[in-house]
């Protein structure tokens, strides 16, 4: 699992055994050695092409010391804000040909959401608490 870092990220909510992390904007250099002395097995961090534009040279050298891997990868759109366990058993009550709105009377969920989670929806970042955690 890939973890969020905002500009005002929390370090204490990324976990130390975390391999790899994605940048939303671009972060000061202080909080990147941060995160990198905590991440001890971190390995790649994954960023949008403005987002490494605007990295500054000092900071992509850390990078290249450290040998972490700079990836270019557009992950937009918003978070999926359903708890995992709840998405799964969404899915699991329209395999059982459950009706959506039957669903949203058990659930609570609205059937929009259940019909964009089964058909549309790519289900690779989803929010944890305040966090968005990224499934690639």
């Amino acid at each position: 699992m890939k973890y969020s870092v905002y500009p005002g990220a929390k370090i204490a909510n990324i976990p130390a055994d975390t391999e790899a992390i994605h940048l939303v904007r671009p972060v000061k250099r202080e909080l990147l050695e941060k995160i990198l002395c905590k991440c001890k097995f971190l390995k790649k961090i994954s960023l949008s092409n403005s987002c490494l534009k605007r990295i500054p040279r000092k900071t992509r050298k850390v990078f290249s010391e450290r040998k972490v891997e700079l990836r270019i990868e557009a992950s937009r759109g918003r978070a999926i804000e359903i708890p995992f366990e709840k998405m799964l058993h969404l899915i699991e009550m329209r395999k059982d040909f459950q009706s959506l709105r039957g669903i949203e009377k058990i659930t609570g969920v609205p059937k929009s959401t259940v019909h964009y989670l089964e058909k549309y929806a790519k289900r690779v970042k989803v929010k944890r608490g305040s966090e968005v955690i990224h499934l690639k």
